[in-house]
């Protein structure tokens, strides 16, 4: 099979691949393990001890750990319709205005121990992450709960605090993951990197000094739910960066490599006449932007923001250092969800020194402003310093910004942030679910996961309920619209770019068209050893 990129559709379902790798698109279980690469780093620190305890984690590496390993009862799999009961044999609204949701749950679910799983062990995982409310914020995804109320072994109902049509989704999310009072205190974080739940997979972490360096999943014999694994086993493994994960999968060392490859290594790869690696070009729904401490006295001007994003190129941006990987994006929402709008071009229209300059003369700003914008060395690829390296030449060019980067890895970077050290600092995000209302109320709600200290009443008291009201998604986009438009007057957040998504897979691999969806979840239930081509 001569070496090639395959495209999967730029739709948000990818549940039809133009092309599928090589071998039985079923694979089989059995076989040598399956070898899977990430840049990803699990690292457990005096600041965050607990980083795969489901309570805690909100990162796309943690929750790509956790949905392999912690059972939720919604799952999203393959595509990106609706969610589709798991631990859940049932889930519906039992009332006409979504505040009152029911689940049953399957027969004879038990917790890959052995231990049995009622719904006093969901109500149990539910209100625990509720009530610790670790600082990763994660907690806020469960914030239109009210109460959670059981009935019998099997039937769990949750009690809304408000209209919310897209709480299915938030229970297919790991910090839903149903987790035995055995194993995890009700009061506090689990410390280290044991996890143990009834998904697909057992966990086994080899871990050295306070750092995983790979990660064994086993199937697990007591798993019952939609999934159908088709291996018996994966490792994932860690690496320090693009190029040694790469240097492993030509030598035959891994199967399979996903994020994050940089822009070169993915060029190489699309160019490559191996005949032994497939390259799968997928849509993703990855963005990057810049966020705002809107207390600090550097940014506290919102003439400030506004020049900012009335500076930045994107489209340089993203020729300079990502290529065709990426797209300028104009919104925090971006394209192919619904209720996505060009906000920011909307009102900023192409970059302009001129109208930047106009914006702080009028507010009496003193030029040139002195910033430092803040990234991470470590968590999002290779490529994010060089960007930072755009963004400070781009304003530092229009001589109205005295412009500096910092880096810093990413335990330390979180911290910082978390601590209101940093003016500007930039951010990934990958949804926690593929609807509009993840890319918004995670940044402008109470308890938003940044602790942004930027709040808008009409945002929070009215546009972000009467976005989760709606059943119809289309219909939200009014109000979400209306959010868009307010962000983009306001900047507390500056959208950049949104990217596709990439995986590396050897020939003899089944399944590789299917092992991330487009909110780059990892499913390694779905990848098979077949016969190469």
């Amino acid at each position: 099979m001569n070496r090639k990129t395959l495209v999967l559709p730029a739709v948000i379902s990818l549940l039809t691949p133009v092309l599928a790798a090589c071998g039985s698109s079923d694979g089989g279980s059995g076989g040598d393990a399956i070898v899977v690469g990430t840049t990803d780093r699990f690292t457990a620190s005096s600041n965050t001890p607990a980083p795969l305890d489901p309570a805690y984690a909100y990162d796309v590496g943690t929750w790509n750990v956790l949905r392999q390993t912690v059972q939720t009862l919604m799952t999203q799999p393959r595509g990106d319709g609706a969610p589709e009961p798991e631990a859940a044999e049932s889930c519906r609204f039992t009332d006409t205005g979504n505040e009152r949701y029911a689940c049953t749950l399957r027969e004879g679910l038990k917790f890959a121990s052995g231990d049995p799983i009622t719904a006093e062990d969901v109500k149990f995982s539910i209100d625990r992450a509720r009530a610790i409310k670790a600082d990763s914020g994660v907690f806020a995804l469960l914030s239109t709960i009210q109460l959670v109320e059981t009935k019998g072994d099997r039937e769990v109902i949750f009690h809304l605090n408000g209209p919310d049509a897209t709480f299915p989704f938030k229970l297919s999310t790991p910090v839903a993951g149903i987790v035995n009072s055995d194993d995890y205190d009700k009061k506090k974080l689990r410390d280290g990197f044991e996890v143990d739940g009834s998904g697909p997979y057992t966990l086994k972490a080899e871990v050295k000094g306070n750092e995983v360096v790979e990660t064994v999943f086993t199937k697990n014999p007591h798993y019952k739910g939609l999934l159908k694994p088709k291996n018996d086993e994966v490792v994932l493994r860690s690496f320090d960066d693009a190029e040694a994960m790469g240097a492993a999968l030509e030598k035959g060392d891994i199967d399979l490599m996903t994020r994050a490859m940089s822009p070169e290594q993915i060029d190489k790869l699309a160019d490559s006449s191996s005949d032994d690696i497939d390259l799968i070009d997928a849509p993703g729904l990855e963005i990057r932007y810049l966020a705002f401490n809107t207390n600090a006295p550097l940014v506290k001007t919102k003439a400030v923001r506004q020049a900012m994003a009335q500076l930045v190129d994107r489209a340089a941006l993203v020729s300079e250092v990502y290529g065709t990987q990426a797209e300028p994006l104009y919104s925090m929402v971006p394209a192919s969800i619904t209720g996505h709008s060009n906000a920011f071009f909307n009102k900023y229209g192409e970059p302009s020194k001129a109208r930047a300059k106009s914006i702080l003369t009028a507010a009496g700003v003193t030029t040139p402003v002195k910033l430092t914008l803040n990234y991470t060395t470590d968590h999002y690829g290779a490529a994010t310093k060089p960007e930072f390296e755009q963004l400070q030449k781009q304003l530092n060019e229009s001589g109205l910004f005295e412009v500096d980067i910092k880096g810093a890895p990413w335990d330390k970077f979180q911290t910082a942030e978390r601590e209101g050290e940093y003016a500007v600092f930039g951010y990934g995000w990958f949804p926690d679910y593929p609807d509009a209302e993840t890319y918004l109320s995670p940044f402008l709600d109470k308890d938003n996961f940044l602790r942004l200290p930027y709040a808008n009443n009409e945002i929070r008291g009215t546009l972000l309920p009467e976005a989760r009201r709606e059943a119809d998604r289309l219909t939200a986009s009014d109000s979400i619209n209306d959010i868009q438009d307010i962000v983009a007057e306001d900047v507390p957040l500056l959208p950049l770019w949104q990217g596709n998504q990439y995986v590396a897979v050897r020939d003899d691999i089944t399944g590789g068209e299917y092992v991330l969806n487009s909110a780059s979840s990892l499913q390694l239930w779905e990848l098979g050893r077949g016969i190469g081509g």
